[in-house]
Order: C-alpha cells, then sequence, then structure tokens
C-alpha cells in the first residue's frame, strides 16, 4: 500500500518545515498517516489479511514514537500536527 508519488509529494511540500526537507518529523509523520488510513481501509474489505495488518501496526508504532519524540522536544510543534492531522478526537 505505497503512496502514489504525486500524493507523497503534495504532503511533503505541505508539511516541510525548510526547502527540500523530507526527514522532519512532520513529515515523516503526515506520511505514516495517510499510508495508515490506506492500510486501514484495505483491512476494512480483506479482513484474513494478516501481513497487511502486521504491516499497520508497524506504522502505527512508529508514529506513535515519532510523536512522542517531538512532544518531549518541542511541545508547540506537536500539538500543531496533532491538530493538522485530525489525529486526536
Amino acid at each position: 500500500m505505497a503512496l502514489k508519488k504525486d500524493e507523497k509529494q503534495a504532503l511533503i511540500k505541505k508539511f516541510a518545515i525548510k526547502e527540500g526537507d523530507t526527514g522532519s518529523v512532520e513529515v515523516q509523520v503526515a506520511i505514516l498517516t495517510k499510508e495508515i488510513e490506506q492500510l486501514t481501509k484495505h483491512l476494512n474489505e480483506h479482513i484474513h489479511d494478516f501481513h497487511s495488518k502486521r504491516g499497520l501496526l508497524i506504522k502505527v508504532g512508529k508514529r506513535r514514537n515519532l510523536l512522542n519524540y517531538l512532544l518531549k522536544h518541542d511541545v508547540m510543534r506537536y500539538r500543531k500536527l496533532i491538530k493538522e492531522l485530525n489525529l486526536r478526537k
């Protein structure tokens, strides 16, 4: 369930801190969130696809770790990112 190139570029452009930024926490979390949404849709149709389910859980854990890092180091960036991605209800 890889993202299409144009979708990924749009996310990078939207969440990049500076020009050419592809590795900041915000960009990584945004890309992981989009991939998680796609995998969730896939798993709603294909309930017994356990390999994809494992991949989903790995991505959720990686996103959680990145968000914890951002929370510890810069609370304002964390809150802004959470609000933009609608991760907390």
